[in-house]
């Protein structure tokens, strides 16, 4: 079944099925289980969206490698995340409950990996909701703020408290939808996915149209604008250019990959919301591996037609995090660009609302294995909405206040917001490669219960062997400078986690249940779906008790 048709044919058989493979891996049908296959793509490709990371993340690309950056840049970058996708699409289909990735490295490992997942994805979602909302910020700021004279320059005080408002604002409205059901955010995350779709659409034809001329070459034409303090004068550095050590042309055109690799992650969306998907072993792969094809193409084609519309190529690196808005004011007629601004701004909007829903699942998930501080009061569900409420404010919550507190502190003159951002993407690929090599390692051992969405053994081997060589690669180019203070965070994480492990958790963590502990969730699970009304489904753990 395409992604894109309506999911008509779910019926009480295939709900019992999905139930039946929740309960066998002993969890309850606590969510509520609304949402359909395009559903499923559309939270993913929401979290991915090209109009947000796409657009707000262009000066990684632009003002470092120029238009090689986009034309070879992109594509290599969108791969990369492919072979991701492809790789946990395969363990997504085995072990499709929320909070997938812990869930895989726990039971393809042990404890402590899949301890070490769930904090790496929980800390890389809560922090990637913060940059997509502060994001949000820097593209209101610089599109829409003006027609009505909001301060939005950060470095006073009017500026950086409006920020912050803003970030808090939104981020209290995509969690109270969240609130009140998959239902309103699937309808929601469904209508995001159509609207990226036809804005880049739009966006893409009137580039193509205004653009002054069609200068293909640039889309293999190389520059190195690292190091060189007359660029970047536009933008909120003050002077300094966005890679302000002077590096080799291979070293800025690897730092320029952060664009795509930054802006095509997130497609975790849908194996976290797998225990609200129909049909979730084949549905949540699908939607992994669509929402990273469909980025990739359109947002391909989107950012080709931009770097041909830039007037100038050299004046472009000059404008820094503005070259966005700088390109469209010389190109587009005023009434087109202010309608795609606003077609934008609400894409942007919305992603962070599937963000919402992403982070909290994970949040749900860890909590109900005892993983997390208050993890009783975490792991509820609210009866009426079917949601997990705890966990989607407090992840609102940690989300704001780390904009906030980052914000105010600087390292050696650099936002400590804007370094942790960065470890954003190391964190996410880390919590992506260690179920994956865990997968590769046991496939055929101790894993050998394939879903139905199944690559075979020669093919997934090659899929994840190649993931772990990604990862190692992005956490390479991630902590070159100006991000260089992403290894010591890195690896002040890992050691940090390990001392916790060791002195608190190893006695004290269980993990997920396995073997008999699922029997003896039975009647747990009882319990747990008579409290939120879920249906006792036939053939599921709770009716052999």
């Amino acid at each position: 079944m395409s992604i894109f048709a309506k999911d008509t044919s779910y019926t009480d058989a295939d709900h019992k099925a999905d139930v039946s493979v929740l309960h066998s891996l002993g969890y309850a049908q606590e969510l509520e289980r609304r949402m359909s296959t395009f559903s499923n793509f559309a939270i993913s490709f929401s979290i991915i969206c090209i109009l947000s990371g796409g657009i707000n993340s262009l000066a990684q690309g632009i003002a470092g490698a120029g238009g090689a950056a986009i034309g070879i840049g992109w594509p290599l970058g969108c791969l990369i995340s492919g072979v991701f996708a492809i790789a946990m699409g395969q363990i997504a289909s085995a072990f499709p409950t929320a909070g997938g990735l812990y869930h895989w490295s726990s039971i393809l490992g042990n404890r402590f990996t899949g301890w070490l997942t769930a904090w790496l994805n929980l800390l890389g979602l809560i922090t990637v909701l913060g940059a997509i909302n502060v994001g949000t910020w820097g593209f209101f700021a610089g599109s829409i703020a003006p027609w009505f004279d909001i301060v939005t320059d950060t470095t006073t005080a009017a500026g950086f408290r409006n920020q912050i408002v803003f970030v808090a604002v939104i981020t209290f409205a995509q969690a109270l939808v969240n609130h009140f059901g998959i239902k309103t955010t699937a309808k929601l995350t469904d209508f995001s996915g159509y609207l990226i779709f036809a804005t880049a659409i739009v966006l893409t034809l009137a580039l193509f149209a205004f653009a002054a001329h069609w200068d293909i070459s640039r889309l293999w034409t190389f520059a190195n604008y690292s190091g060189d303090p007359t660029l970047n004068a536009a933008n909120e550095l003050k002077g300094d250019p966005i890679w302000p050590n002077k590096v080799s042309g291979l070293m800025v055109f690897l730092l320029g990959l952060l664009l795509p690799i930054y802006t095509i992650t997130g497609y975790d969306a849908s194996a976290h919301t797998a225990e609200e998907t129909h049909k979730a072993a084949l549905a949540a792969p699908r939607g992994m591996v669509s929402s990273v094809l469909w980025s990739s193409v359109f947002g391909y084609l989107m950012l080709v037609a931009f770097v041909l519309a830039i007037p100038n190529m050299d004046d472009a690196a000059k404008q820094g995090w503005n070259v966005f808005f700088w390109t469209l004011d010389g190109t587009l007629p005023v009434w087109l660009k202010n309608v795609l601004y606003v077609a934008i701004f609400v894409s942007q909007l919305l992603c962070g609302l599937a963000t919402v829903t992403s982070a909290s699942r994970m949040m749900y998930a860890f909590a109900r294995d005892g993983g997390l501080p208050f993890s009783s009061v975490l792991k509820k569900v609210s009866a009426s909405h079917r949601t997990p409420a705890a966990a989607i404010w407090t992840a609102s919550v940690a989300a704001v206040l780390f904009v906030w507190g980052a914000s105010m502190i600087t390292i050696q003159g650099a936002s400590a917001y804007s370094i942790v951002v960065s470890c954003t993407v190391i964190f996410i690929f880390f919590s992506f490669a260690v179920p994956i090599s865990l997968a590769v390692l046991a496939y055929g051992d101790t894993w050998t219960k394939m879903g139905p969405w199944d690559l075979g053994k020669p093919l997934f081997c090659l899929f994840g062997i190649l993931s772990v060589i990604a990862a190692i690669f992005i956490f390479f180019v991630g902590v070159q400078p100006p991000n260089d203070w992403a290894l010591v965070i890195t690896v002040g994480f890992v050691v940090l986690a390990g001392l916790i492990w060791k002195l608190f958790e190893e006695k004290r963590f269980q993990g997920p249940p396995i073997g008999d502990m699922i029997e003896k969730r039975k009647g747990e699970i009882a319990a747990a779906e008579q409290a939120v009304g879920e249906a006792p489904a036939t053939g599921g753990l709770p009716e052999t008790a």
